[in-house]
């Protein structure tokens, strides 16, 4: 077995975890502390059905149509800041969502003025993103095993997604190469080196069935890197202020007293943005990178 970010073969068995109908193994890496699940591929992507999307499976997610509007507050902050980031020398913007979904986030760079394209492993909710902006524009298959057309995309996200990739290194060289000169990649995912993964150690809620692959801040730093982007910034949290936050968590209230989870809502963002040298107090993160 070899790590499958530095192609190590010092990795270690971290943590079993039995909180699933089928133990989850996590093995770490010694050389660059990148953690990962022991799965076969071609079980990898197997989640993803329309039961993973109607909580009708052990292992399940929301189906983001139900909260469109409210989700809409993030999306527009997000891409009004990558709009601003990249620095492609064309008129014409292309936009690559990885893990697209049904396609909100793209709706939302549609409406800024990018050309929207999506890569989405799920055929239920793939195949909707398809009909939405077209069967050319949304590629259904993982990232790994999709070709993309090299020097095309002006801006790439991949928000809670790089960690359900079984071979992140190799969709990494692949994105990297799809981007224009002074193109930007948003990566959301978790800190394993965050406080908060620390102090919950195997009992942090990160650990699930589909989630193949856990970075720390400077493992995924040093990966793009690596794979030869010239700017890479960490965010705590999110790259974003609150207020998007509070506005979206309303999607979830069903009366006014749900408005007092806008206290913890705060808190965590607020913790999310304190550090200590190289230590985050949360675990959850934003990675930007330009080319």
């Amino acid at each position: 077995m070899n790590c499958r970010l530095c192609c190590s073969e010092e990795i270690n068995e971290k943590y079993v975890i039995n909180n699933f109908n089928q133990p989850i193994k996590i093995f770490e890496c010694e050389n660059c502390g990148f953690m990962f699940q022991e799965v076969e591929k071609n079980l990898a992507y197997k989640f993803y059905t329309e039961d993973y999307y109607s909580n009708k499976q052990e292992y399940s997610y929301l189906d983001e149509r139900k909260k469109e509007n409210f989700s809409r507050y993030v999306w527009e902050k997000r891409v009004k800041i990558l709009k601003n980031l990249e620095k492609t020398k064309v008129l014409d913007k292309n936009f690559l969502d990885v893990g697209c979904s049904f396609g909100g986030l793209l709706q939302v760079a549609k409406e800024n003025g990018f050309n929207p394209y999506g890569i989405e492993v799920s055929d239920y909710s793939g195949g909707y993103a398809k009909k939405r902006f077209g069967s050319d524009k949304i590629f259904i298959g993982s990232v790994e095993d999709i070709d993309l057309p090299d020097n095309f995309f002006s801006v790439i996200t991949m928000v809670e997604v790089v960690e359900h990739i079984f071979d992140p290194k190799i969709a990494l060289v692949k994105l990297y190469n799809s981007l224009l000169e002074g193109g930007i990649i948003l990566i959301q995912t978790a800190n394993m080196a965050g406080l908060q993964a620390k102090i919950f150690g195997k009992n942090y809620h990160y650990y699930l069935p589909g989630h193949l692959s856990y970075f720390t801040h400077k493992n995924l730093k040093k990966i793009l890197k690596d794979v030869g982007f010239k700017w890479v910034k960490i965010y705590g949290g999110v790259e974003f202020g609150l207020l998007p936050k509070l506005l979206k968590s309303r999607g979830d209230f069903s009366s006014f007293k749900d408005y007092l989870k806008w206290i913890r809502i705060s808190f965590y963002h607020f913790m999310s943005k304190l550090r200590i040298g190289g230590l985050f107090f949360t675990s959850s993160m934003v990675v930007i990178a330009r080319k």
